[in-house]
């Protein structure tokens, strides 16, 4: 089970000098199976069910070649997404992870914590350079900015909801 809210950034705050590069692609969209590359060693695939705040979610690893064969069959019109994932420390011993993309969604900055429970989702004060909350948004799954357009789809979503898009480009 995960228990995470997500948020789009409204400002970056200071990054620190360490952080995880990865790359990640959806076979499948429901439920929603993603293959990860964590480093040159390292693979993952994950199968997540569910939408918002509480989610099924099972992860195992997979060899080089396993996602190999995988990337190779992405859904349909959809990109690998490359990014850079930092964790963050903040109050009450929790931990941001804000994630800067590159690629096709480079300029997007989104930013997830996660929980032990929902009672401590759902009382966490998010700090001031967090933005709005996507979490209850299906819209912004990964696996939907994943599209060819993920881009162009944020622009879109953001103009209709007539949100302040500094941040975006």
């Amino acid at each position: 089970m995960e228990i995470e809210r997500q948020f789009l950034v409204k400002m970056l705050p200071t990054l620190p000098s360490e952080y995880e590069s990865l790359r990640q692609g959806y076979v499948a969209l429901l439920p929603e199976i993603r293959i990860r590359q964590l480093d040159e060693t390292r693979f993952t695939l994950t199968v997540k069910r569910g939408a918002g705040l509480v989610r099924e979610e099972w992860e195992t690893e997979i060899s080089r070649t396993e996602f190999d064969s995988l990337a190779m069959r992405l859904y349909p019109d959809t990109m690998m997404i490359e990014k850079r994932r930092y964790r963050l420390p903040l109050a009450e011993g929790y931990t941001a992870e804000l994630h800067v993309h590159d690629g096709h969604l480079a300029g997007f900055n989104y930013v997830e914590v996660e929980f032990l429970t929902e009672q401590e989702a759902k009382s966490f004060a998010p700090p001031s350079w967090f933005g709005h909350e996507v979490t209850e948004d299906a819209r912004f799954s990964y696996g939907t900015l994943a599209r060819k357009d993920g881009m162009e789809f944020v622009r879109q979503i953001l103009k209709e909801q007539e949100w302040k898009t500094k941040d975006i480009p």
